[in-house]
């Protein structure tokens, strides 16, 4: 899943692809170098990121996402948790859900069972504003899985099919750096509990705490060595910025393994 950020603030990319052309030929750069899926969003969810009004959020993602349906067939997801923006996404063009706040919002849950798509639940405790002051937990695995698992049974329950639903451990979303060392650990927990997981990592502050001073575009290299743990343990999909690189490391990875070519 190659990210797409129509924003002016994200933390790695804020304000180099609102410009619709420029977005557009971006998706197409990634598609190229092999992502699967495009994850357009138009509200950064960067600690302390202000929220964006709906108006603004449909007004920056909607043309992208209807002028990329235009050039491609690929898949497009829209990364948002307001309900209204998701319905007029899937109207334009897109394909997936992926919800940060795991169909939390008002009307989310009730929408994605109107809708049917793919929807991806997200774990984040409290909110982009709050959600890295002093996260505590006792046992950030097993409360996560706890997490995903009710909010998959509540969808359910709504009318979201189980084939449907995939799961997001929230890496960097209200967690501290052990906190995010733990999941990647033990993945495996996450993926245990039934769903295809997306693994999103790439370019996020845990690499900078674990190699002090590495600025938001020298993380390349602990964005693979999550990408490849996540692929190791069995994350079905990874949110990643740098397509190319992380193309090329899974397949190595993926040779490796097999022991020829």
């Amino acid at each position: 899943m190659g990210v797409l950020n129509v924003t002016p603030d994200s933390f790695s990319d804020g304000g180099q692809w609102i410009d619709q052309d420029a977005a557009v030929r971006r998706a197409l750069e990634m598609l190229k170098n092999g992502a699967d899926v495009i994850d357009i969003g138009g509200e950064s969810t960067r600690p302390g990121a202000d929220p964006v009004p709906e108006a603004e959020e449909l007004r920056r993602v909607i043309p992208v996402i209807k002028a990329l349906r235009d050039e491609t067939a690929a898949r497009i997801s829209v990364d948002t948790f307001k309900p209204a923006v998701a319905r007029a996404a899937i109207e334009a063009g897109a394909d997936i859900w992926n919800d940060v706040m795991a169909l939390r919002y008002e009307g989310a849950v009730e929408t994605a069972a109107e809708l049917g798509v793919p929807v991806i639940l997200m774990h984040m405790s409290g909110t982009p504003q709050d959600m890295q002051k002093n996260p505590q937990y006792d046992d950030v695995v097993s409360e996560v899985c706890d997490f995903l698992t009710e909010r998959a049974d509540i969808a359910m329950a709504a009318g979201v099919s189980a084939d449907s639903i995939w799961l997001d451990p929230g890496i960097g979303f209200g967690k501290s750096l052990d906190h995010n060392l733990a999941l990647m650990h033990d993945l495996d927990e996450v993926i245990g509990l039934g769903y295809p997981v997306l693994f999103g990592a790439s370019r996020k502050r845990f690499i900078a705490a674990i190699d002090e001073g590495a600025a938001e575009l020298e993380r390349l290299g602990g964005s693979l060595a999550a990408a490849l743990r996540a692929a190791q343990a069995g994350a079905a999909m990874v949110r990643v910025h740098d397509v190319r690189m992380t193309v090329q490391a899974l397949k190595v990875q993926a040779a490796i393994r097999k022991g020829r070519s």
